[in-house]
């Protein structure tokens, strides 16, 4: 059970509803019976559902005492006697929902903050102490603001989203079901900068931020507003903690980045590309659709879509593994 210190417990759910919820078919089980938590196999009781992904976890699943399981349609024999099947082609997105509707973090209630009179809160937004919104700034309804969160003049926030302590959110508009961690900073001005007759001067930046629905954001991460066009991040990416994101880059849909990545300026990346960790891009690149970035790559050309590009300068990521063979082997060539 998730400690119910952090976790507010809101089932319990039936098993007939859990299926219509995530799309699975009960392929095995009473659909009247309630499951009140979701819990991983090996701590999983009668009353929890889990999932499975990997045969080679069948084993787990036979001991498990879990209440019900997502899981592939092949592997419901190895389910043991009393373990619902539920059956979906994606097992852990199932759960994921699953648990969303058992579990819900407890957030900060409403206390002493500033709301500028001019801003415009829908009903069930809550303001959290220390938190302060600008003059003009737009909130959707369900929305939570955490302790200390600033929403800057004429930023919108859609509706049911999560904006964490202490982050800074200007010259922004976000979409619904956003979800922004403590310390993030959105909106800020980007690296922009030029020769003067006195010496380096700020460029001023002049665009916005456009976040749209359903994106995540880690914590402590920085997302620069545009210097004159927007900085984008598409419908549903999901970004780790510690990313840091450049004026004017544009970010498709259903992207995943790993921790420490950094994205220079004017990048255009396409939907569903995944980047490792530290990986970074030089600016003015652009990443196909479908493309995955390695862990500490270093891209500093355009990657077509569906490649793979991995090292540092990165490269077909074929390509690099030959040449680091080879290094390899010659370093331990004798004489």
């Amino acid at each position: 059970m998730p400690d119910p210190r952090f976790f507010q417990a809101l089932g319990p759910v039936s098993l007939s509803d859990l299926a219509a919820l995530t799309g699975a078919r009960l392929l095995s089980g009473d659909g009247e019976a309630l499951i009140r938590q979701a819990a991983p196999l090996n701590r999983a009781d009668a009353t929890s559902i889990s999932f499975i992904t990997d045969r080679k976890r069948s084993g787990e699943l036979a001991a498990s005492q879990a209440g019900a399981c997502f899981m592939a349609e092949a592997l419901a024999g190895s389910a043991p006697e009393g373990c619902a099947v539920l059956v979906t082609a994606h097992p852990q997105a199932a759960w994921s929902a699953a648990a969303s509707a058992l579990h819900r973090p407890l957030l900060t209630e409403a206390g002493e903050a500033w709301v500028h009179p001019s801003a415009e809160l829908e009903s069930g937004v809550i303001v959290s102490p220390g938190a302060v919104v600008g003059e003009g700034a737009r909130i959707g309804a369900g929305t939570h603001l955490g302790p200390g969160a600033a929403v800057g003049p004429g930023v919108s926030i859609g509706r049911n989203c999560r904006i964490g302590p202490r982050v800074v959110l200007g010259f922004a508009m976000v979409g619904d079901n956003v979800s922004i961690s403590a310390g993030a900073v959105i909106g800020e001005a980007g690296f922009g900068a030029t020769a003067g007759p006195t010496g380096v001067v700020d460029v001023p930046q002049l665009g916005r931020v456009i976040i749209q629905d359903n994106v995540t954001i880690g914590a402590n991460c920085c997302i620069d507003r545009g210097a004159f066009d927007d900085t984008v991040i598409g419908e549903n990416t999901k970004i780790d903690n510690l990313v840091h994101i450049a004026h004017n880059t544009r970010i498709g849909r259903n992207c995943v980045m790993a921790a420490f990545v950094g994205i220079s300026g004017s990048v255009t990346v396409g939907d569903g590309v995944a980047f490792g960790g530290r990986a970074g891009v030089a600016d003015h690149q652009t990443i196909g659709d479908g493309a995955s970035v390695g862990a500490g790559a270093g891209v500093i050309r355009d990657i077509p879509p569906g490649a793979i590009w991995s090292g540092y300068p990165a490269k077909p990521v074929r390509e690099w593994l030959r040449e680091t063979a080879w290094v390899t082997r010659s370093a331990h060539r004798k004489g």
